[in-house]
């Protein structure tokens, strides 16, 4: 009897107390990898769906008529009605730096903004996209559109660039899109990464 209820009031064994703490310290650092990639990726869901929406913006603004609002003289036509906007003048924010490791709060100011740089440049930039941020960015976006000889020829190109952690390696995200022979926007099926969680 009392051989037994010594064993029962046995304590666990340094043995047993070692393998508690190694699976602990397994499991830690696994979770901590799984937030990491998490947030990471949390954060990444803001150039992914940014430079969808500035790819959407292109083929919108590509429908709409794009012909300038001046008076045509007597015999003369007016430019295409149908065109991809051209090259926005300015990243935003303005330098990668901007959002190296941090966010980027754009300018909203009306008339000063990061985003209407090109507002009185006829059908150019994100002006002409009709596109901006009123929220905190963690990437730097630009525009490009490269219009060719022909409407067929035309195309554009959405970027996002960040560096999420500050190191100075950036991440690149990319759409590209372009008229094709029966005038309408094609938009590539799959954005374009380079060191996504950088």
């Amino acid at each position: 009897m009392k051989q037994s209820l010594k064993k029962a009031q046995r304590g666990f064994t340094l043995i047993e107390l070692m393998i508690v703490v190694a699976i602990v310290g397994i499991l830690a650092v696994l979770a901590i990898y799984g937030v990491r990639k998490y947030i990471a990726n949390a954060k990444t869901a803001e150039a992914r769906n940014s430079i969808g929406e500035i790819a959407k913006d292109a083929s919108t603004a590509f429908e709409k008529e794009s012909m300038p609002g001046t008076l045509l003289a007597p015999g003369v036509s007016a430019a295409l009605s149908r065109s991809l906007c051209t090259a926005a003048s300015a990243t935003v924010p303005v330098a990668i730096a901007s959002v190296a490791g941090k966010k980027y709060q754009s300018k909203s100011a009306p008339t000063t903004t990061d985003w209407d740089t090109d507002m009185n440049t006829f059908h150019t930039g994100f002006y002409c996209l009709k596109y901006s941020m009123d929220q905190p960015q963690y990437y730097m976006y630009s525009y490009t559109g490269a219009l060719g000889t022909g409407v067929v020829t035309d195309t554009f190109t959405a970027i996002a660039n960040g560096d999420l952690n500050g190191d100075g390696t950036t991440s690149t995200f990319s759409l590209v899109g372009g008229v094709t022979a029966a005038y309408t926007v094609n938009i590539a099926p799959n954005i374009t990464e380079l060191l996504p969680e950088e």
